[in-house]
């Protein structure tokens, strides 16, 4: 990126802002769930399982390196979104964050409908802070270990990232943490309620709903 340019943008950083918001959202929307289960053959994820696109859905495949690669791909790119644009600007690294995380949960290539937006939110909070996003990695894995529910792990490790990032971190790192917590209890809705209903499709299962 041209000096002149880059300097523009540091003395003015509405540009630089913009241009978190949109990299931040591209970056976030490519599906790699999708892609790497087409490319392998396996079809179209949206059409087995909860026809989610993360990796969680991933699995139901069978196909447990596809699913691990979609995690790491799908969390890399939250991280990545924070890390390229933090490197100008916190802010910038913040917005750009946020907006993979949007562009996951609704990317424009699906027509809007994506995933949940878990590993990218992971990503995200990891890159902010890598303490507070292993604390919260091994909440999840913890809890997926015990109870064998994706969206419960979620649920609890997002719930509890607020109190990690108070604790490791710094009051502006909770906050980002407590918003990206209510995102993901709201796309989580329909998970909550078969929780409660004890009809919740536990990791590896291959049942459809």
């Amino acid at each position: 990126m041209p000096a002149r340019f880059m300097n523009w943008m540091l003395d003015d950083p509405t540009l630089l802002y913009l241009m978190a918001t949109v990299g931040g959202y591209l970056l976030g929307s490519v599906p790699f769930g999708l892609v790497l289960t087409k490319l392998a053959g396996l079809g179209d994820i949206r059409e087995i399982g909860s026809g989610n696109i993360g990796a969680t859905n991933v699995l139901r495949t069978g196909r447990k390196g596809l699913a691990a690669a979609t995690l790491l791909l799908d969390s890399g790119k939250g991280a990545a979104a924070v890390l390229i644009f933090g490197s100008l600007d916190p802010l910038a690294g913040l917005i750009a964050g946020g907006m993979a995380i949007g562009g996951h949960n609704f990317p424009v290539w699906l027509n809007f409908k994506g995933g949940k937006g878990v590993a990218t939110t992971l990503g995200v909070l990891f890159a902010v802070s890598w303490p507070v996003g292993i604390a919260a990695c091994l909440t999840w894995a913890a809890t997926a270990a015990v109870f064998r529910y994706s969206s419960l792990a979620a649920l609890v490790a997002l719930s509890l990232s607020p109190l990690y990032g108070w604790w490791l971190a710094n009051m502006n790192v909770a906050i980002l943490a407590a918003l990206l917590a209510l995102l993901a209890i709201w796309r989580h809705q329909d998970n909550i309620r078969r929780l409660v209903r004890g009809e919740e499709a536990k990791i590896g299962s291959k049942k459809k709903f």
